[in-house]
This record gives structure tokens, sequence and C-alpha cells, in this order.
């Protein structure tokens, strides 16, 4: 679609395959940098250990909650108290139906809250709309390099 890179940060590898083989499908071209647990999502983004010569700023961040290591909603604690990542557009894309989840991640300043659909076809549906409105319509704001 253009050149903004997405972040997937997603422990379970059949999500994390599901959610490729539908941004593929969907024909969303942009560099995808994966990360597993939460503390490579905040390796990647600040550029520290083995990430320490290439930072990523990507737009959007797809987050999941139910992370080894730190949880997603740590994640994104830690990234809205930096200026370097507070305006980064995060998408939570998660199974969790919990209320208490949904509002966290809206407390802790999420862009977006989507519960992972379990069906192949609506979750392709799904991440097509989120490439649609995130990495075409959606005027991100100016980040730091």
């Amino acid at each position: 679609m253009n050149h903004k890179a997405i972040l997937l940060v997603e422990d379970n590898p059949d999500d994390e395959a599901l959610t490729l083989r539908a941004l593929k499908r969907n024909r969303i071209s942009n560099k995808i940098v994966v990360a597993r647990d939460g503390v490579e999502a905040l390796d990647i983004l600040f550029g520290r250990g083995e990430y320490v010569d290439c930072a990523v700023l990507p737009t959007p961040i797809l987050l999941d909650l139910k992370l080894p290591k730190i949880d997603g909603l740590e994640v994104l604690k830690e990234l809205r108290s930096h200026d370097r990542t507070k305006l980064v557009p995060v998408v939570v894309l998660t199974t969790s139906q919990e209320e208490q989840d949904r509002l966290a991640s809206y407390r802790l300043g999420c862009n977006s809250y989507i519960r992972k659909p379990v069906d192949f076809v609506r979750f392709t549906e799904a991440v097509r709309q989120l490439g649609i409105y995130w990495l075409l319509l959606n005027e991100a704001p100016p980040l730091p390099q």
C-alpha cells in the first residue's frame, strides 16, 4: 500500500501466520516487523539490545495483549510514556473479550481495539479494513525520527 512499516506484536505462531497471510491476501505490501513478546517489541521500538542499530518507528503497531515477558498493556503504557512513541498509532488486536482489557487499553492510549475473529474469512476482511484505514486513509501525526 505504501512505505509505512507495521509492527506486529504477537506471540502465538498460528495467529502470527494468520495475520501475515491476511495482510498478504489483501495486498498490503508494507514492511512488516514481528515481535514475539513485549520485551522484543520495546527493544525494536527503542533500538535496544540486538536492535540497537535498527530501531523501527512503525505506523501502526498491531498489539496483542496476552504476551510473554511484558504484557500488551505494559507495552502500551511504556509507549505512551516516551516522546518518541507516544503518538504512534496502536491497534490492539486480541482475542480478549474482557471489558476490563478494552477499558484499560483505551485508558492507556490505544487508538483502536479489535477482537480477532475466529473465522479466517472474517479475519481477512477485518485486516483489509484495518489496512485501508490505518495505511491509506488515516493522517497520522508527524513522528520523530
